[in-house]
């Protein structure tokens, strides 16, 4: 098969990777974790005593009535329980159904990092489009919805390396193949960005790990009054959950997570963003495929060489002529990079190359020109990325990114300099590094089963990080989608995973063992810039 042929060479990469990832010089401090344990302690009983006074969500959420928010008070520092304070802002939609069939409140983490999840609380909402609406009816009359924004994201002091005017850029360079000038400009731009960080965020960048955010989530669910946390994490949010499963584990009572970050702490996140340049790699593939089996209506080319053929002549045409001075090849590129995470956008991203090929581009400039109604919480997002990653040990040496970056990109050209660049102020990040979490749950320490999901071809955490944390879990049950590769599975409609994750959640039983179900249909474009979509049934 070729996914066992991509994984196979993910993982002799990976191993290639991790054995020279800066993680590995490093060792754990338990001591230290376990002061700050006794630090969340006081933090949680304080929590719980005060609780929380829910209102109306602030007008910038968008949230409205029954949605109600309110906020947690959490220490920067846990080694410090009574230093400074920052509040997290909480929302929540109560379960709908009757009392006596309530289960309390589930906590969402839609991952990141850097992503907010206050927008959780609507899925209970009766006004959601079909099919999230289905897929969580019976959740939502079982749990209360519960979303929050973690430390310095959105409402929950925010932190920036860059004001919000000067963060988006366009049109920027094709990321693929650079020269090395570009390459001095991305070490110049990281530098600078790392040393904003620090002015713009030093109070908090510092307490950014992700043991912080598993601690203030500890802290919340002691503010719900809830003894044990329910809990659903997505893509980041996985390794957030892990992670908390790791140092609470007698305080999960059901826990899914989709889409799994490996846990493995040789690899966070030096080694797991090599990973994830060979899956993209591979995923990239499976667009370029589809696109080339509907050439009658796209006319990208009759096979995926032509495809990619198609997509390179555009992008050498806005390099030259960037349409409206603000869509370049860079900008062409992310448009890319969001087919290759959903099959969702499949079709849109096929219209827009098309419709550009056919003479016009406005298609692809709407939907690939910067929002600047966007930019302050799209640098917010950034900074918070930058602070969570570039808290675990990265290479400092230029040399090191140079080797290791050209060297696959001689394979795997999609997603690797993108992702080198992205992650490049971690090579010159101003504050302490730590050792990541060793995630791993021993049979008497009281973790109940926890539910994990999986693409089989998801690009942004590969397959076998689901395998990796299934084996440090014990208990855990794997769900695979087979043959597929869309990232998050938590609103797409395939009866056999939600089947299953219904009854985890609402009964506890996750089945005596793993399971395979069978992928999703893929989009079947109806014309140009429409299809069917599998997913809900509908047209679009």
């Amino acid at each position: 098969m070729r996914r066992a042929v991509i994984l196979g060479v993910s993982v002799v990469l990976a191993a290639g990777a991790l054995a020279a990832s800066p993680a590995a010089a490093y060792t754990p401090a338990p001591a230290l974790d376990e002061v700050r344990t006794a630090g969340v302690t006081v933090a949680a009983e304080r929590a719980a005593a005060a609780g929380i006074s829910f209102a109306a969500c602030p007008t910038g959420t968008n949230l409205k009535a029954p949605i109600q928010c309110g906020r947690v008070q959490v220490p920067v520092d846990y080694w410090h329980p009574e230093g400074a304070k920052i509040s997290l802002l909480v929302s929540r939609l109560r379960a709908s159904g009757p009392a006596k069939r309530r289960q309390g409140a589930l906590v969402f983490n839609p991952g990141g990092p850097g992503a907010s999840g206050l927008w959780f609380a609507r899925v209970g909402q009766a006004d959601m489009p079909t099919p999230t609406k289905q897929i969580w009816a019976a959740r939502a009359r079982t749990y209360d919805m519960v979303g929050f924004d973690p430390r310095g994201v959105g409402y929950s002091a925010p932190i920036s390396c860059e004001a919000p005017s000067k963060f988006q850029h366009a049109p920027t360079p094709d990321p693929r193949h650079p020269s090395a000038a570009l390459k001095r400009r991305e070490r110049a731009k990281a530098k600078a960005k790392a040393a904003g960080c620090l002015k713009r965020s030093g109070a908090l960048l510092r307490h950014m790990t992700t043991a912080d955010i598993a601690r203030d989530m500890d802290v919340i669910r002691a503010a719900l009054h809830q003894p044990k946390l329910n809990y659903f994490g997505v893509s980041y949010g996985t390794y957030v959950g892990a992670v908390y499963a790791h140092m609470f584990p007698s305080h999960v009572r059901r826990m899914v997570l989709d889409s799994v970050v490996d846990p493995d702490p040789r690899g966070i996140w030096y080694g797991t963003n090599l990973e994830q340049d060979i899956a993209f790699e591979a995923r990239w593939a499976d667009w370029r495929a589809w696109a080339a089996q509907h050439n009658k209506v796209y006319r990208l080319g009759t096979t995926p060489a032509r495809v990619q053929a198609s997509f390179d002549r555009v992008m050498r045409r806005l390099a030259k002529h960037p349409v409206g001075g603000k869509v370049g090849p860079g900008e062409l590129h992310e448009r890319a990079e969001q087919a290759a995470y959903y099959d969702t956008q499949w079709v849109p991203f096929a219209y827009q190359l098309s419709s550009y090929l056919r003479g016009d581009a406005k298609p692809l400039t709407a939907a690939a020109v910067p929002d600047p109604r966007t930019a302050k919480d799209d640098a917010n997002g950034d900074a918070v990325y930058l602070a969570v990653q570039c808290s675990a040990p990265w290479p400092r040496g230029w040399s090191t990114w140079e080797r290791g970056n050209s060297r696959l990109a001689e394979r795997f050209p999609f997603e690797t300099w993108s992702n080198a660049f992205l992650n490049l102020p971690c090579a010159s990040w101003p504050v302490p590094s730590s050792y990541p979490m060793d995630v791993r749950v021993s049979p008497g320490e009281g973790l109940l089963p926890v539910l994990l999901l999986q693409s089989e071809r998801d690009a942004a955490t590969p397959y076998h990080g689901a395998i990796e944390l299934h084996r440090r879990l014990p208990g855990s049950r794997l769900i695979t989608e087979v043959g597929r590769g869309s990232h998050g599975l938590i609103s797409f409609r395939n009866r056999c995973l939600n089947d299953r994750v219904d009854q985890y959640l609402l009964t506890g039983r996750t089945g005596p063992h793993d399971v395979l179900c069978a992928g999703h249909p893929l989009p079947v474009p109806t014309g140009l810039h429409g299809a069917r979509d599998a997913n809900s049934g509908r047209d679009y």
